[in-house]
């Protein structure tokens, strides 16, 4: 079987791709992201997905590499990742009591055969109403910096998270399901 490379270097998406008991490597991807590309959400999480495997792929040949990109969407508002407190404490306003999709996109291409095929893939996150001291005390934290929404559904974050409609590891960062059917195409099977 053809080596695999996973084009990221999030230790969420490794420890989610591990799961599959699938051997692969970690690389890198030096694609730097546009997140201001006129396209729907779903079709940008697929276009930013295909730049980090592409970038990566140039660099190696016979190998399976995979590419994923993560965001939140609030309505028609891509939440990014709050680097200070006073934007977290912000952004958790804004999330509190409300609905927000993410959406993941992955690309998967086989550079020995010049096959390659982008899917993304969506899920429901419903947050709680929040009270002022809760949003004060989880970032008080430190958890929401640097996370997309302002939160982390695998760690004390979860605590706010009411529901979810969809695929628990694509809030995580890699829709393991989706992509472990889409690796078939390319002859990896799992089970």
């Amino acid at each position: 079987m053809k080596l695999i490379i996973l084009a990221s270097t999030s230790p969420r998406r490794k420890e989610i791709l591990s799961k599959s008991g699938l051997r692969f490597k970690t690389v890198a991807s030096d694609y730097e992201e546009d997140m201001n590309a006129k396209l729907p959400p779903l079709e940008l999480a697929k276009f930013l997905s295909k730049g980090k495997a592409q970038a990566v792929a140039k660099r190696y040949r016979n190998h399976i590499i995979i590419g994923a990109d993560t965001f939140i969407t609030l309505g028609k508002n891509l939440l990014g990742k709050p680097n200070t407190a006073a934007r977290a404490k912000r952004m958790l306003k804004q999330i509190s009591g409300k609905s927000l999709s993410v959406i993941t996109g992955f690309t998967i291409i086989d550079t020995g055969l010049g096959k390659s095929m982008s899917r993304a893939v969506e899920t429901k996150v419903y947050i709680k109403k929040l009270t002022d001291k809760e949003i004060n005390n989880y970032v008080k934290t430190n958890e929401p910096i640097g996370k997309a929404g302002a939160f982390a559904i695998q760690e004390l974050g979860t605590v706010i998270v009411r529901k979810i409609e969809g695929d628990y590891f694509n809030v995580m960062g890699l829709p393991l399901f989706d992509l472990t059917q889409a690796l078939k195409k390319f002859g990896v099977h799992i089970l």
